[in-house]
């Protein structure tokens, strides 16, 4: 009983131990002999943007499964990309490949029928062919343009013959290409937020401006509004605050709730009589509508505040964001 669970617990273990090691190969190979063919690669993958290809990618079992991934990864990081089946290409699916796309072939062995049955096609319809395999030997190594070796010592599998370790080197071969590519285009922040707009990441990356009230929504008032028309435009409003704006729409400061509530504090039934000038702060939290909502939920949460006044490089105000704002995008 004793080895038996000895053995079950050492076993899992030792093939995450198999799978790094092929990691960790692949990752000398990068620096080492491999760094020119990959460099190659990344160059013909630019290339095809800047002519508006695609990366095609393609791969049988579980490197088709990988290739899906790759497919995926490329196209969120700022890289056109499709997967195209190699079995489904020969009945009618070759037809999705364009003059300038660059073609992403998977194989460990390089000899997988249903994409050698491709090559010819392949090559003559496409700008270039990268191939991922485990033997720089094969028929799909020796007729792409840049092959990419994702060779490991031994599979994961006790059998050694299960797609395991060679499959996890290609995955992260795919990632290290994808990545070095969208690092190459200069790929921003900004241009994930585009590409994922309904994921809690994209959320994170919302501008500003996509978030606050703009327009009639805002709350303003003059220096010289008394009072009560002061919190009558919070009511109606409803953000809590109101700005204070000079005619050409420049911030002067801003009135919270609870600026009013320590005037009357502080004058009781006087506050009244005073003005908006007279009783605003004149120094708010202010913010760029370009900025990123994560910043924006920062700044309140760091000042323990409800709503930032977004201003232009002159100080006219553009709108409010306020911090419910951010809870409807599940920023928090």
């Amino acid at each position: 009983m004793h080895r038996e669970k000895q053995s079950a617990t050492t076993e899992p273990a030792a093939l995450v131990r198999t799978e790094a090691a092929a990691l960790e190969a692949l990752a000398a190979r990068l620096e080492g002999s491999m760094a020119p063919a990959f460099e190659r690669a990344v160059e013909m993958i630019l290339r095809c943007g800047e002519g508006r290809g695609r990366v095609v990618v393609t791969g049988m079992g579980k490197s088709g499964i990988i290739a899906q991934k790759i497919a995926a990864t490329l196209s969120s990081t700022g890289s056109a990309a499709l997967f195209l089946h190699p079995a489904e290409a020969v009945h009618g699916d070759l037809g999705v490949l364009m003059p300038g796309d660059v073609v992403l072939a998977l194989s460990a062995s390089g000899e997988t029928e249903e994409i050698l049955r491709l090559l010819a096609t392949l090559k003559r319809k496409g700008d270039a062919l990268i191939g991922f395999c485990c033997n720089l030997n094969s028929t799909l190594a020796q007729a792409s343009d840049v092959a990419l070796d994702c060779g490991v010592e031994r599979e994961a599998c006790g059998l050694n013959l299960a797609p395991t370790a060679s499959t996890t080197a290609m995955l992260a071969l795919g990632d290290a290409l994808a990545i070095a590519v969208s690092l190459r285009k200069g790929f921003r922040a900004e241009d994930f937020a585009e590409l994922h707009p309904g994921g809690k990441l994209g959320k994170r990356l919302a501008k500003v401006r996509d978030l606050m009230h703009a327009g009639e929504d805002i709350p303003a008032v003059a220096p010289a509004t008394a009072m009560t028309d002061v919190i009558y435009e919070m009511s109606s409003k409803k953000l809590g605050i109101t700005t204070v704006q000079e005619k050409d729409g420049r911030l002067c400061g801003v009135i919270s709730d609870g600026d009013l509530r320590r005037l009357l504090e502080r004058e009781g039934g006087a506050a009244l009589c005073k003005t908006a000038g007279e009783a605003m702060n004149p120094h708010p939290r202010t913010i760029a509508a370009g900025e990123l909502a994560a910043k924006a939920l920062a700044m309140l949460e760091e000042c323990k505040i409800t709503s930032l006044i977004v201003v232009d490089a002159e100080q006219r105000v553009e709108g409010v964001v306020h911090l419910h704002d951010l809870w409807g995008v599940e920023m928090i």
